[in-house]
């Protein structure tokens, strides 16, 4: 995956890179990724760099020969480094008031700035005075080495470790950890400090390797520091590698339908007994919470008081269905995804009577949605498509729209070439409970006894 694609670059962005471990090489990697698919990149520093980082740039020049040269040079090189001065060695940027002059006057399709420092050190908590972001910036990247991990908290590889120390109460000198990363990285006054309110958060998390434990410590930072909101994703990724972006963790929330009448089965359904002495429901809301969603909901209907106080005290957050009585599926869809908050990138939904829901499928359509592979992602056993079905965002309106007799897999169906499928070993994703014997059927499958 390009860096271009994981962090959903378009014409007109305007984008600032923060933070440390990257900064410099993610800005030239995006430059020629951008320059070789035909754009005009302008580039620049909102601060200033060492001289010697000039050199990287494919070609650099200052504003003494005015617009018309800069604009003859984007033609010519379509990637352009423009700066102000060299003074002591250091490069210098205009000034943070000339950046909406260049906007408007400089033709090029983005414009990219390094807009902080860090003395290429790994790890960035700001100073008062830091980042310069300018107000016109519609993209922030945060930056962080995962070859933090493990280094001493000292100034040596964190830039002004004092404030993080100060901040979190951590002892100078301790190994820094992956939960500390992800809580600079998230935090308002460190990692998120001086971003405009409008743009968008998409941080990176550089130094990944592209397979191994390493990448498992990179996922855990990125799940971490999207506890907040504010950040779109988390990139992971290496750009100085062969693949510059592996995946991009975006919010993910989970819709468990569960508002059914239960009409064939004789009784509410979600609330028979399956394992450990929990319902159905209780079971399924536990391996929801397994595969670390953002936001889990539950859709009652049905008894729903009873089902929302299950699942309120597993932990899920409950949205209830009215017209759950004739709606059928959809109807309770559609009741999920209104209660998704506004930052959740993709819901997947869930069927409160598939009892023998598995976390490892549950992970294959989160990895392969976060590789980008497709923006809906569905499990397939025998060439049928199953449940659950990872949904982006994107297709929402679609659903919300839907009238009548339609179904969800109307929506599904019209996009069937952006559906990715992952094929599956077990038949869990094309069974529920529906009847008695369905039920004695799907317990006799998960190897438990009538009185379990």
């Amino acid at each position: 995956m390009k860096l271009h694609e994981a962090f959903n670059v378009s014409r007109g962005d305007v984008i600032a890179f923060i933070g440390a471990g990257g900064k410099t090489s993610t800005l030239i990697r995006l430059g020629h990724e951008l320059a070789d698919e035909g754009w005009r990149v302008l580039a620049t520093t909102t601060t200033r760099i060492a001289d010697e980082q000039l050199e990287l740039m494919p070609y650099a020049t200052t504003l003494e020969g005015g617009v018309q040269n800069l604009s003859r040079a984007l033609t010519e090189h379509h990637f352009v480094y423009l700066y102000d001065d060299i003074r002591q060695k250091k490069v210098y940027g205009p000034p943070l008031e000339r950046i909406p002059e260049l906007l408007d006057s400089v033709d090029s399709d983005v414009l990219l700035i390094e807009a902080d420092g860090a003395r290429q050190l790994l790890l960035k908590a700001p100073y008062e005075h830091e980042p310069v972001i300018p107000p016109e910036t519609s993209l922030v990247v945060p930056i962080a080495s995962l070859g933090i991990l493990g280094k001493p908290l000292t100034d040596e590889y964190v830039y002004n470790a004092e404030a993080i120390m100060s901040r979190y109460g951590f002892v100078k000198g301790n190994r820094v950890r992956s939960p500390w990363v992800a809580q600079v990285l998230r935090d308002e006054e460190l990692g998120l400090r001086g971003i405009p309110d409008n743009a968008r958060v998409v941080a990176l998390i550089n130094g990944t390797p592209k397979q191994g434990y390493l990448r498992g410590r990179a996922r855990l930072i990125a799940q971490l520091a999207l506890r907040s909101s504010r950040l779109n994703g988390v990139v992971l990724g290496n750009v100085r590698g062969a693949q510059a972006a592996h995946e991009v963790q975006r919010h993910i929330g989970a819709v468990i339908l569960a508002a059914g009448m239960s009409t064939r089965m004789g009784q509410m359904k979600v609330l028979l007994p399956w394992t450990g002495g929990k319902t159905i429901i209780e079971h399924i809301i536990e391996q929801a919470f397994r595969s670390r969603f953002n936001y889990t909901v539950v859709v009652t209907g049905h008894r729903g008081e009873e089902v929302r106080k299950i699942a309120r005290a597993a932990g899920a957050k409950t949205a209830h269905n009215r017209a759950y009585k004739n709606g059928e599926m959809l109807s309770s869809l559609k009741t999920g995804l209104r209660a998704m908050p506004k930052h959740i990138s993709a819901a997947l939904v869930i069927l409160g009577d598939q009892p023998r829901i598995e976390p490892r499928v549950i992970y294959q359509l989160l990895a392969a949605y976060a590789e980008q592979k497709g923006e809906i992602v569905a499990p397939r056993f025998n060439k049928q498509r199953g449940h659950p079905v990872l949904i982006d965002r994107k297709y929402w309106p679609e659903l919300l729209a839907l009238r009548g007799n339609s179904a969800p897999r109307d929506v599904l169906n019209a996009h069937e070439d952006s559906i990715h499928y992952i094929d599956v070993t077990t038949d869990s994703v094309l069974r529920d409970v529906d009847t008695p014997q369905d039920y004695e059927r799907e317990r006799w499958r998960a190897g438990l006894s009538p009185h379990d």
